[in-house]
C-alpha cells in the first residue's frame, strides 16, 4: 500500500497527511482532483483508507513510533518519516477528534443506579424455576432531563452487560 505513496515527494506527502488529518478532525479532507494524475480512483481510496485507519489506530491505541514505522515498512524512509511527523505533530488534535466522535454517539450520562437480586422460584408455566434475576434501575440524564430505566436480567444477560461495559471502559481508557 505504501509503495504508491512514493509517487509523490516527501513534502507533498506531508501536505497530504495533514489534509487527511483535517478530514479526520471534521475539516476539509484532501481533494481527489489534486491527485487524479498520480493515482487511480481505487488507489486513491485505498490510500485514504490506509492513512485514516493508521492515524485512528495509532492515536486510539497509543501505538509507539516503532510500531507505526513497522506499518509503514513498504514506504521509503523519507515518506515514513513524513507520515510519522504529521502523526506526532497532530496527535492531540486527532485524539480530541476521536473523543468528540465517541462522545457524540450519545448525550446520555448515567447519574445513579440501584440493583436487587431476586430468585424466581416458579412461574405460571413451570412449578420449580429457581432462577436468579437481577433487577437493575438506572437514572440516566439526557438533554437535561432525568430518565429512569429499569430492566430485569438473567445470568447470561448480566454477563453480556458486564462484558460490554468492560469493553467500553477499555476503549474510554485508551482514548484518555
Amino acid at each position: 500500500m505504501m509503495e504508491i505513496l512514493s509517487r509523490i515527494s516527501a513534502t507533498d506527502c506531508v501536505k497530504l497527511c495533514h489534509r487527511v488529518v483535517d478530514g479526520l478532525c471534521g475539516r476539509e479532507p484532501p481533494c481527489r482532483s489534486d491527485y487524479s494524475t498520480t493515482w487511480s480512483l481505487e488507489e486513491w481510496l485505498q490510500l485514504l483508507d490506509f492513512l485514516t485507519s493508521l492515524f485512528r489506530l495509532a492515536v486510539g491505541n497509543a501505538i509507539p513510533d516503532e510500531e507505526v514505522l513497522a506499518k509503514l515498512s513498504d514506504a521509503d524512509h523519507s515518506h515514513a518519516d513524513a507520515v510519522l511527523s504529521v502523526l506526532r505533530g497532530r496527535w492531540e488534535e486527532i485524539r480530541r477528534a476521536l473523543l468528540d466522535r465517541t462522545s457524540s454517539i450519545s448525550s446520555a450520562t448515567l447519574q445513579d443506579f440501584d440493583w436487587q437480586l431476586k430468585l424466581a422460584l416458579s412461574s405460571d408455566k413451570i412449578s420449580s424455576l429457581n432462577t436468579p434475576l437481577l433487577s437493575l434501575c438506572l437514572d440516566v440524564r439526557e438533554n437535561g432531563a432525568l430518565r429512569p430505566i429499569t430492566m430485569e436480567l438473567n445470568r447470561e444477560e448480566v454477563s453480556t452487560l458486564i462484558s460490554s461495559l468492560e469493553a467500553a471502559n477499555k476503549v474510554v481508557l485508551q482514548l484518555k
